[in-house]
């Protein structure tokens, strides 16, 4: 049994997720979407990610990042640990890919920020 609270809307409801079975069971939801929810996070937990990787340009010490969907939360170490060996480069531009559909999740990883000296 796991119990967590639903982040689709501001209701915020208190859901109890048990995996009895093959499905899990969800109670304490509103909506349908809580029970979604409670279902995809006891059975494939995501995030998205967001982070500051250091630069390689002068004047500019580092830049922020994050994912454009969730990212499976078992993968996230490995992805943030990509992210800090990396270095940005200058002239990339808000929105631009720094990492395009990483390890096939469906998620790119992109500049949240220009990088302008």
């Amino acid at each position: 049994m796991k119990q967590i609270i639903c982040i689709n809307c501001p209701r915020g409801c208190r859901l109890t997720v048990t995996t009895d079975g093959d499905s899990p069971q969800v109670t304490g939801n509103f909506c349908a979407r809580g029970k979604a929810y409670g279902i995809q996070e006891a059975e494939n937990p995501r995030r998205t990610v967001t982070a500051v990787i250091p630069s390689g340009v002068d004047g500019v010490p580092c830049a922020t990042v994050r994912s454009t969907a969730p990212v499976p939360f078992a993968l996230i170490p490995d992805l943030l640990n990509e992210l800090y060996a990396l270095r940005v480069t200058e002239g990339a531009k808000r929105g631009d890919v720094l990492l395009a559909d990483w390890r096939g999740t469906g998620a790119d990883i992109i500049y949240t920020a220009d990088v302008i000296v």
